[in-house]
């Protein structure tokens, strides 16, 4: 599917669904990874801020597939493996503590991802 950039809509449910995936994961391996409870360490605060960003800026908004299978990939390369390491820690443990939002995560992984239009010449 080819298509124009849309205006960031971070209200949107989807995009509001993906935030709060993303939050429960680095809850989930914060907790798990830095003795945490209740309260994000502040490299795991900085991270899910970092993810919010990006979802909020996102052009292709409730339309996206999961970041992973993006043309554009928005994360710089640190942060990128850092929601990799999250994910691979975080996702299986979605499956019993969250799993409508890991279903959906994983939904939307089927997504076919889209595509940007080509500027004309």
């Amino acid at each position: 599917m080819c298509m124009q950039p849309r205006p960031p809509n971070p209200t949107h449910k989807r995009m509001k669904r993906e935030k709060q995936t993303i939050a429960y994961m680095v809850d989930l391996y914060c907790k798990a990874h830095h003795s945490t409870h209740g309260e994000l360490c502040s490299e795991c605060r900085e991270f899910k801020e970092y993810a919010f960003l990006r979802l909020d800026k996102c052009p292709f908004q409730e339309k996206k597939s999961t970041c992973g299978k993006c043309v554009i990939q928005c994360y710089r390369p640190g942060m990128k493996q850092k929601v990799k390491v999250v994910m691979r820690y975080a996702g299986p443990r979605m499956l019993l503590r969250h799993p409508g939002l890991a279903l959906h995560h994983v939904w939307d992984g089927h997504r076919e991802p889209p595509t940007l239009a080509k500027k004309p010449a």
